[in-house]
């Protein structure tokens, strides 16, 4: 794997944006004073590579460490909003952390609409009334769970910084530069979104718990543990499959319902936020030795100047 081929991208935090590359991950958050502050972080590029040649296994391996990363981002982002100082976590309380928040979300996604549906058995649901209600519950909160939490202000603001994410990798990708002023032109969706990746988990779920619906509910619950981790690994597989093949129009129409989901998780950035995407964005591709063909230099800091042809005052 290359620079080259490498498939640049990142998360919002709490008033900033989280950029990963090959060799580095780098946060920048807008502090209450109006400047933004750093956080680079080394990445271990060997594990990567030999993650990147074992399919299926790469996405449960790439899944919990991208999980981790985000965490601590999300930590520094956190203490740089409020103007604090950032309280370092050990690797125990990023692990915890994880764990609280993956059974939240395994309780509230899988557990939950398993004994709603469960419910159905006893006013005569058949298995099959019951698993297909089971699938609509799923899809029913995971969508309502976006929907209200997107209506509260931090969130908001967050889901804006999402779609300034967005705009500068979709930016990035097509070989524009990174300004302000040409990035704003881009579109908020991108097609390895990782809320695209959830809705492909909760709908490839239907049918794989399907299988396992003659099963009484305990056993039924214990096949949910278990397969959600290789649900996640295929539909890893698919993102990556359906982001490589996303100029085809067919592609482009089957992944069509998620992207739309997207709308849910991004807001149209203001300028501020793009320009924080971007900051974020420069010093993980100087750590690739990647130069954009034209870039703000102003927003590039930490990073060597340019020669003058690359950068734009």
């Amino acid at each position: 794997m290359s620079e080259r081929t490498f498939s640049y991208g990142g998360q919002a935090v709490l008033e900033g944006v989280m950029m990963r590359g090959l060799r580095q991950a780098t946060v920048a958050v807008r502090t209450p004073s109006g400047e933004i502050i750093f956080r680079h972080e080394p990445l271990n590029v060997e594990r990567r590579r030999i993650w990147e040649n074992l399919p299926f296994l790469r996405g449960i391996l790439m899944l919990w460490d991208t999980l981790n990363l985000g965490v601590r981002a999300l930590n520094f982002s956190a203490s740089a909003a409020l103007g604090e100082e950032e309280q370092p976590q050990s690797k125990g309380a990023v692990a915890l952390t994880l764990i609280i928040a993956l059974a939240f979300a395994f309780g509230l996604f899988f557990v939950v609409p398993l004994l709603i549906a469960s419910l159905l058995e006893r006013v005569g649901a058949t298995p099959l009334m019951r698993d297909t209600a089971e699938g609509f519950i799923q899809l029913g909160i995971f969508i309502g769970y976006l929907t209200l939490i997107g209506r509260m202000p931090d969130i908001q603001r967050t889901f804006g910084y999402h779609g300034a994410e967005h705009k500068t990798i979709n930016a990035y990708e097509a070989g524009a530069p990174l300004t302000v002023e040409s990035v704003r032109s881009f579109t908020l969706l991108h097609p390895r979104c990782g809320t695209s990746f959830l809705l492909v988990v909760v709908v490839l779920s239907i049918p794989f718990f399907a299988l396992f619906g003659g099963l009484p509910l305990g056993e039924r619950l214990l096949s949910r543990i278990v397969l959600v981790p290789v649900i996640a690994a295929i539909s890893y597989e698919l993102l990556r499959l359906s982001a490589a093949h996303f100029h085809r129009g067919w592609v482009r129409r089957l992944v069509a319902p998620s992207l739309a989901l997207q709308r849910l998780t991004t807001r149209e950035p203001d300028d501020t936020m793009i320009a924080v995407a971007i900051a974020a964005l420069i010093p993980v591709l100087a750590a690739d030795g990647v130069v954009p063909a034209a870039f703000d230099a102003s927003l590039a800091h930490g990073v060597a100047r340019p020669p003058a042809d690359a950068a734009l005052a």
